[in-house]
Protein backbone atom coordinates (compact mmCIF):
# COMPACT_ATOMS: atom_id res chain seq x y z
CA UNK A 1 0.00 0.00 0.00
CA UNK A 2 1.55 3.34 -1.35
CA UNK A 3 2.09 5.50 1.82
CA UNK A 4 0.03 8.73 1.44
CA UNK A 5 3.67 10.98 3.00
CA UNK A 6 5.21 9.86 0.08
CA UNK A 7 2.18 11.31 -2.44
CA UNK A 8 2.16 14.87 -0.18
CA UNK A 9 6.16 15.11 -0.48
CA UNK A 10 5.83 14.67 -4.24
CA UNK A 11 3.55 17.26 -4.45
CA UNK A 12 5.24 19.54 -2.49
CA UNK A 13 8.18 19.35 -4.39
CA UNK A 14 6.56 19.78 -7.69
CA UNK A 15 4.16 22.71 -6.68
CA UNK A 16 5.66 24.52 -3.79
CA UNK A 17 9.51 23.86 -4.29
CA UNK A 18 10.17 23.80 -8.16
CA UNK A 19 6.68 26.15 -8.51
CA UNK A 20 5.52 23.72 -11.53
CA UNK A 21 3.75 25.00 -14.31
CA UNK A 22 1.94 24.31 -17.53
CA UNK A 23 3.81 23.52 -20.20
CA UNK A 24 7.42 23.12 -17.99
CA UNK A 25 9.45 20.28 -18.05
CA UNK A 26 10.73 18.82 -15.12
CA UNK A 27 13.73 16.50 -14.91
CA UNK A 28 13.30 13.71 -12.07
CA UNK A 29 16.73 12.50 -10.85
CA UNK A 30 16.26 9.41 -8.42
CA UNK A 31 19.15 8.35 -7.03
CA UNK A 32 18.31 4.82 -5.22
CA UNK A 33 14.89 5.83 -3.85
CA UNK A 34 12.06 3.69 -4.20
CA UNK A 35 10.31 3.55 -7.95
CA UNK A 36 6.56 4.42 -6.55
CA UNK A 37 8.18 7.55 -5.07
CA UNK A 38 9.54 8.68 -8.48
CA UNK A 39 6.07 7.68 -9.80
CA UNK A 40 4.36 10.24 -7.55
CA UNK A 41 6.72 12.57 -8.76
CA UNK A 42 5.98 11.92 -11.89
CA UNK A 43 1.75 11.92 -11.15
CA UNK A 44 1.69 15.07 -9.44
CA UNK A 45 4.26 17.19 -12.16
CA UNK A 46 1.91 15.68 -14.76
CA UNK A 47 -1.19 17.16 -12.64
CA UNK A 48 0.37 20.34 -12.81
CA UNK A 49 0.27 20.19 -16.41
CA UNK A 50 4.49 19.91 -16.52
CA UNK A 51 6.12 17.33 -18.68
CA UNK A 52 8.33 14.84 -16.66
CA UNK A 53 11.70 13.52 -17.50
CA UNK A 54 13.11 10.80 -15.11
CA UNK A 55 16.87 9.80 -14.87
CA UNK A 56 17.53 6.56 -12.44
CA UNK A 57 20.76 6.13 -11.14
CA UNK A 58 22.42 3.93 -8.47
CA UNK A 59 25.40 4.87 -5.87
CA UNK A 60 27.04 1.10 -6.32
CA UNK A 61 26.64 1.72 -10.52
CA UNK A 62 27.94 5.25 -10.14
CA UNK A 63 31.41 3.66 -8.12
CA UNK A 64 31.94 1.50 -10.81
CA UNK A 65 31.67 4.23 -12.91
CA UNK A 66 34.37 6.11 -10.92
CA UNK A 67 36.85 3.26 -10.88
CA UNK A 68 36.55 2.60 -14.92
CA UNK A 69 36.28 6.42 -15.42
CA UNK A 70 38.28 8.42 -18.39
CA UNK A 71 38.02 11.87 -19.16
CA UNK A 72 36.57 11.04 -22.44
CA UNK A 73 34.24 8.91 -20.88
CA UNK A 74 32.79 11.23 -18.44
CA UNK A 75 33.07 13.83 -20.64
CA UNK A 76 30.69 12.09 -23.09
CA UNK A 77 28.28 11.09 -20.19
CA UNK A 78 28.80 14.81 -19.25
CA UNK A 79 27.41 16.21 -22.89
CA UNK A 80 24.50 13.72 -22.92
CA UNK A 81 22.76 15.04 -18.97
CA UNK A 82 23.90 18.28 -19.97
CA UNK A 83 21.65 18.07 -23.28
CA UNK A 84 18.90 17.32 -20.95
CA UNK A 85 19.24 19.71 -18.35
CA UNK A 86 19.31 22.23 -20.87
CA UNK A 87 16.19 21.17 -21.59
CA UNK A 88 14.00 21.52 -18.58
CA UNK A 89 13.01 23.94 -16.78
CA UNK A 90 12.77 22.87 -13.21
CA UNK A 91 14.76 19.73 -11.28
CA UNK A 92 13.68 17.28 -8.58
CA UNK A 93 17.24 15.61 -7.35
CA UNK A 94 16.00 12.62 -5.04
CA UNK A 95 19.11 11.13 -3.64
CA UNK A 96 18.76 7.90 -1.40
CA UNK A 97 22.02 5.76 -0.34
CA UNK A 98 21.77 2.28 1.26
CA UNK A 99 25.65 2.78 1.81
CA UNK A 100 26.62 6.37 2.98
CA UNK A 101 30.29 5.28 2.20
CA UNK A 102 29.87 3.81 -1.03
CA UNK A 103 32.35 6.17 -2.59
CA UNK A 104 35.00 6.11 -0.25
CA UNK A 105 37.36 3.89 -1.41
CA UNK A 106 37.00 5.61 -5.29
CA UNK A 107 40.49 7.22 -5.40
CA UNK A 108 40.56 10.75 -5.57
CA UNK A 109 41.77 11.71 -9.08
CA UNK A 110 38.82 9.29 -10.27
CA UNK A 111 36.11 11.22 -8.21
CA UNK A 112 37.84 14.60 -9.75
CA UNK A 113 36.99 13.77 -13.32
CA UNK A 114 33.16 13.62 -12.15
CA UNK A 115 32.83 16.43 -10.18
CA UNK A 116 35.08 18.59 -13.26
CA UNK A 117 33.02 17.05 -15.90
CA UNK A 118 29.42 15.89 -14.92
CA UNK A 119 29.05 17.83 -11.76
CA UNK A 120 30.55 21.43 -12.93
CA UNK A 121 28.95 21.27 -16.43
CA UNK A 122 25.58 20.19 -15.30
CA UNK A 123 24.84 21.18 -12.29
CA UNK A 124 27.22 24.17 -11.09
CA UNK A 125 26.93 25.05 -14.81
CA UNK A 126 23.41 24.94 -15.71
CA UNK A 127 21.25 23.49 -13.03
CA UNK A 128 21.81 26.03 -10.40
CA UNK A 129 21.90 29.28 -11.94
CA UNK A 130 19.10 27.90 -14.89
CA UNK A 131 16.35 25.87 -13.49
CA UNK A 132 13.83 25.98 -10.39
CA UNK A 133 15.69 23.29 -8.93
CA UNK A 134 15.20 21.15 -5.22
CA UNK A 135 17.19 18.37 -3.41
CA UNK A 136 16.44 16.23 -1.34
CA UNK A 137 17.82 12.62 0.31
CA UNK A 138 15.27 9.79 0.66
CA UNK A 139 15.57 7.85 4.42
CA UNK A 140 17.38 4.62 4.18
CA UNK A 141 18.81 2.41 7.05
CA UNK A 142 21.76 3.77 6.54
CA UNK A 143 20.74 7.71 7.50
CA UNK A 144 18.71 6.30 10.53
CA UNK A 145 22.15 4.27 11.77
CA UNK A 146 23.68 7.77 11.07
CA UNK A 147 21.22 9.71 13.25
CA UNK A 148 21.48 6.98 15.80
CA UNK A 149 17.73 6.31 15.29
CA UNK A 150 15.20 3.39 14.54
CA UNK A 151 14.32 2.61 10.86
CA UNK A 152 10.69 3.62 11.75
CA UNK A 153 11.29 6.40 13.96
CA UNK A 154 13.86 8.10 11.39
CA UNK A 155 10.92 7.86 8.28
CA UNK A 156 8.54 9.78 10.87
CA UNK A 157 10.93 12.29 11.59
CA UNK A 158 12.00 12.44 7.80
CA UNK A 159 8.18 13.59 6.68
CA UNK A 160 7.81 15.87 9.87
CA UNK A 161 10.56 17.77 8.63
CA UNK A 162 9.97 17.68 4.86
CA UNK A 163 6.40 18.56 4.60
CA UNK A 164 6.66 21.33 7.01
CA UNK A 165 4.80 24.42 6.13
CA UNK A 166 7.68 26.11 4.45
CA UNK A 167 5.55 29.16 3.56
CA UNK A 168 5.29 29.96 7.14
CA UNK A 169 9.33 29.88 7.45
CA UNK A 170 9.43 31.78 4.36
CA UNK A 171 7.97 34.59 5.95
CA UNK A 172 9.80 34.37 9.27
CA UNK A 173 13.35 34.79 7.82
CA UNK A 174 12.46 37.93 5.52
CA UNK A 175 14.28 39.91 8.39
CA UNK A 176 16.81 37.81 8.64
CA UNK A 177 18.16 38.43 4.68
CA UNK A 178 17.21 41.85 5.20
CA UNK A 179 19.66 42.45 8.76
CA UNK A 180 22.44 40.09 6.61
CA UNK A 181 22.70 42.09 3.89
CA UNK A 182 22.55 45.66 5.60
CA UNK A 183 25.91 44.23 7.83
CA UNK A 184 29.42 44.54 7.39
CA UNK A 185 31.37 42.90 9.43
CA UNK A 186 31.09 39.02 11.20
CA UNK A 187 31.81 37.83 14.39
CA UNK A 188 31.40 33.94 15.41
CA UNK A 189 32.87 32.84 18.97
CA UNK A 190 31.89 29.23 19.92
CA UNK A 191 33.68 26.15 21.81
CA UNK A 192 37.40 25.38 21.57
CA UNK A 193 39.17 28.02 19.75
CA UNK A 194 36.89 29.34 17.32
CA UNK A 195 37.00 33.23 17.10
CA UNK A 196 36.43 34.17 13.65
CA UNK A 197 35.87 37.47 11.78
CA UNK A 198 35.09 38.74 8.18
CA UNK A 199 32.41 40.74 5.99
CA UNK A 200 29.91 39.82 4.07
CA UNK A 201 29.27 43.39 3.07
CA UNK A 202 27.46 43.92 -0.57
CA UNK A 203 26.67 40.65 -1.14
CA UNK A 204 23.31 39.06 -1.59
CA UNK A 205 21.38 37.03 1.27
CA UNK A 206 19.52 34.15 0.15
CA UNK A 207 16.45 32.22 2.38
CA UNK A 208 15.95 29.11 1.45
CA UNK A 209 12.63 28.05 2.93
CA UNK A 210 12.22 25.32 0.69
CA UNK A 211 12.62 25.99 -2.64
CA UNK A 212 15.87 24.60 -2.97
CA UNK A 213 16.43 21.56 -0.75
CA UNK A 214 14.02 19.49 1.68
CA UNK A 215 14.56 19.96 4.06
CA UNK A 216 15.28 23.20 4.47
CA UNK A 217 15.72 26.16 6.91
CA UNK A 218 18.73 28.62 6.42
CA UNK A 219 19.49 31.90 4.79
CA UNK A 220 23.03 32.41 2.95
CA UNK A 221 25.40 34.52 1.94
CA UNK A 222 28.88 34.56 0.95
CA UNK A 223 31.72 36.23 2.80
CA UNK A 224 34.08 38.64 0.77
CA UNK A 225 37.00 36.65 -0.17
CA UNK A 226 39.52 37.48 1.26
CA UNK A 227 38.57 38.74 4.54
CA UNK A 228 38.21 35.94 6.83
CA UNK A 229 40.48 36.12 9.51
CA UNK A 230 40.93 33.77 12.54
CA UNK A 231 40.14 29.82 13.80
CA UNK A 232 37.24 28.30 13.80
CA UNK A 233 36.91 24.60 15.18
CA UNK A 234 33.43 22.90 13.52
CA UNK A 235 31.71 20.41 16.26
CA UNK A 236 29.28 19.05 13.88
CA UNK A 237 30.96 15.10 11.88
CA UNK A 238 30.83 15.64 8.22
CA UNK A 239 31.69 13.39 5.39
CA UNK A 240 33.19 14.44 2.12
CA UNK A 241 33.55 12.02 -0.79
CA UNK A 242 32.77 9.26 1.41
CA UNK A 243 35.41 10.39 4.29
CA UNK A 244 33.87 10.79 7.56
CA UNK A 245 35.23 13.74 9.70
CA UNK A 246 35.50 14.74 12.93
CA UNK A 247 36.62 18.07 14.91
CA UNK A 248 37.58 19.83 11.56
CA UNK A 249 39.57 22.82 12.66
CA UNK A 250 40.41 25.42 10.21
CA UNK A 251 43.01 28.30 10.13
CA UNK A 252 42.50 31.74 8.09
CA UNK A 253 44.43 34.04 7.18
CA UNK A 254 43.14 36.85 4.93
CA UNK A 255 40.26 34.84 3.11
CA UNK A 256 42.48 31.32 3.12
CA UNK A 257 43.08 28.39 4.77
CA UNK A 258 46.73 28.06 5.80
CA UNK A 259 45.97 25.51 8.92
CA UNK A 260 44.16 22.20 8.33
CA UNK A 261 43.35 19.22 10.88
CA UNK A 262 40.60 16.64 11.23
CA UNK A 263 40.36 13.27 12.79
CA UNK A 264 41.35 12.27 8.58
CA UNK A 265 43.88 14.90 8.13
CA UNK A 266 44.99 13.71 4.96
CA UNK A 267 42.21 13.33 3.23
CA UNK A 268 40.45 16.55 4.25
CA UNK A 269 44.03 18.08 2.90
CA UNK A 270 43.35 16.49 -0.12
CA UNK A 271 40.29 18.11 -0.67
CA UNK A 272 41.78 21.50 0.01
CA UNK A 273 44.30 20.89 -2.18
CA UNK A 274 42.02 20.50 -5.21
CA UNK A 275 42.25 23.29 -7.14
CA UNK A 276 43.32 27.39 -6.40
CA UNK A 277 39.75 28.07 -4.68
CA UNK A 278 39.34 24.76 -2.69
CA UNK A 279 41.16 26.89 0.55
CA UNK A 280 38.77 29.98 0.09
CA UNK A 281 35.05 29.88 1.49
CA UNK A 282 32.10 30.41 -1.50
CA UNK A 283 29.03 30.27 1.77
CA UNK A 284 28.40 31.52 4.72
CA UNK A 285 24.72 30.20 6.00
CA UNK A 286 22.90 30.76 9.49
CA UNK A 287 20.36 27.48 10.25
CA UNK A 288 17.18 27.52 11.64
CA UNK A 289 14.96 24.31 10.85
CA UNK A 290 13.43 23.94 14.07
CA UNK A 291 12.73 20.00 13.90
CA UNK A 292 16.83 19.35 13.37
CA UNK A 293 18.52 19.05 16.65
CA UNK A 294 21.64 17.11 15.86
CA UNK A 295 24.03 16.00 13.55
CA UNK A 296 23.45 12.61 11.18
CA UNK A 297 26.24 13.24 8.71
CA UNK A 298 24.00 14.19 5.64
CA UNK A 299 24.61 17.62 4.58
CA UNK A 300 20.96 18.51 3.65
CA UNK A 301 20.00 18.25 6.85
CA UNK A 302 22.91 19.20 9.06
CA UNK A 303 23.32 22.56 7.26
CA UNK A 304 19.84 22.97 9.00
CA UNK A 305 20.29 22.38 12.06
CA UNK A 306 18.73 24.96 14.49
CA UNK A 307 21.32 27.39 15.96
CA UNK A 308 23.49 26.66 13.69
CA UNK A 309 26.07 28.28 10.91
CA UNK A 310 27.40 27.05 8.14
CA UNK A 311 30.71 28.02 6.07
CA UNK A 312 31.64 26.56 2.86
CA UNK A 313 35.01 26.07 1.52
CA UNK A 314 35.00 25.87 -2.60
CA UNK A 315 32.75 27.30 -4.96
CA UNK A 316 30.00 30.38 -4.02
CA UNK A 317 26.90 30.27 -5.25
CA UNK A 318 26.24 33.09 -8.78
CA UNK A 319 23.16 34.26 -6.24
CA UNK A 320 25.00 35.31 -3.63
CA UNK A 321 28.98 35.22 -5.33
CA UNK A 322 31.98 36.43 -3.97
CA UNK A 323 34.01 35.12 -6.87
CA UNK A 324 35.40 32.35 -5.63
CA UNK A 325 35.79 29.31 -8.35
CA UNK A 326 36.13 25.98 -7.51
CA UNK A 327 35.21 22.47 -7.95
CA UNK A 328 34.80 21.84 -4.32
CA UNK A 329 31.27 22.87 -2.01
CA UNK A 330 31.85 21.53 1.27
CA UNK A 331 29.30 23.02 4.04
CA UNK A 332 30.93 22.52 7.30
CA UNK A 333 28.55 22.95 10.41
CA UNK A 334 29.43 24.90 13.71
CA UNK A 335 26.45 23.96 16.51
CA UNK A 336 26.08 27.09 18.86
CA UNK A 337 23.28 25.58 21.22
CA UNK A 338 24.07 25.26 24.67
CA UNK A 339 24.42 21.45 24.36
CA UNK A 340 27.54 21.66 21.72
CA UNK A 341 29.44 24.50 23.60
CA UNK A 342 27.37 27.64 23.04
CA UNK A 343 28.65 30.48 21.19
CA UNK A 344 27.65 33.84 19.88
CA UNK A 345 27.30 35.44 16.44
CA UNK A 346 27.64 39.45 16.10
CA UNK A 347 26.98 41.61 13.02
CA UNK A 348 28.76 44.80 13.34
CA UNK A 349 28.94 45.18 16.96
CA UNK A 350 25.03 43.68 17.75
CA UNK A 351 24.71 40.52 19.33
CA UNK A 352 22.33 39.12 16.66
CA UNK A 353 22.17 35.52 18.13
CA UNK A 354 23.22 33.71 21.59
CA UNK A 355 24.21 30.14 22.29
CA UNK A 356 21.79 29.16 19.31
CA UNK A 357 18.74 31.77 20.18
CA UNK A 358 18.32 34.83 18.07
CA UNK A 359 18.03 37.62 20.17
CA UNK A 360 16.80 40.96 18.41
CA UNK A 361 13.20 41.35 18.81
CA UNK A 362 12.47 40.75 14.75
CA UNK A 363 14.42 37.74 14.70
CA UNK A 364 12.65 35.61 17.21
CA UNK A 365 10.21 34.97 15.04
CA UNK A 366 12.75 31.97 13.59
CA UNK A 367 14.12 30.68 17.25
CA UNK A 368 12.26 27.28 17.39
CA UNK A 369 9.24 27.51 19.89
CA UNK A 370 8.24 30.22 18.00
CA UNK A 371 8.64 29.12 14.50
CA UNK A 372 7.26 25.44 15.17
CA UNK A 373 3.93 27.35 16.53
CA UNK A 374 3.72 30.03 13.71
Amino acid sequence: MLDPRMTKLAETLVNYSCAAKNGDKILIEAIDVPHEFTAECVKAANAAGARPLVLLKSNQVTRALMNAGSAEQWDLIASVEELQMKNVQCYIGARGNPNVSELSDVPADKQKMYESSVWKRVHTGIRVPRTRWVVLRWPSPSMAQLAQMSTEAFEDFYFDVCTMEYSKMREASAPLKKRMEAADRVRLKGPGETDLTFSIKGIPAIPCVGSRNIPDGEVFTAPVRESINGVIQFNSPTMYRGTSHDNVRLVFKNGKVVDATSSAPDKLNEVFDADAGARYCGEFAIGFNPYILRPMKDILFDEKIAGSIHLTPGNCYDEASNGNKSEIHWDLVLIQRPEYGGGEMWFDNELIRKDGMFVPADLKGLNPENLKGR
